[in-house]
């Protein structure tokens, strides 16, 4: 992924995403290995990353590293959604036949 413009995240100036990659993630609780996104981002207090961890049933967790270290889950999943990346092009696409 190539490195986003600056986004508005409250607490941190010039925030920007770096990269968005997907990830095995175990917890301690589970014995299951669950799937999981890891945002890496930056800003002019410095780097860090949110993941947000995909659990069953639904069950949606966030934890930060970095300058998003001790983000309560609302603050992680507000500077998530405003740094991930944004697809320009359309997931529905039809295919012509013939």
């Amino acid at each position: 992924m190539a490195e986003s413009g600056s986004t508005q995240v409250p607490g941190l100036t010039n925030a920007r995403g770096l990269s968005l990659d997907r990830m095995p993630i175990r917890t301690r609780e589970g014995g299951v290995t669950l799937s999981g996104w890891r945002l890496s981002a930056g800003s002019d207090q410095g780097e860090g990353a949110i993941v947000l961890v995909e659990g069953g049933a639904g069950e949606i967790r966030y934890r930060g590293e970095g300058v998003f270290l001790g983000w309560t889950a609302e603050q992680l999943r507000g500077a998530y959604e405003a740094l991930r990346p944004r697809s320009d092009e359309s997931a529905f696409e039809t295919q012509q036949l013939g």
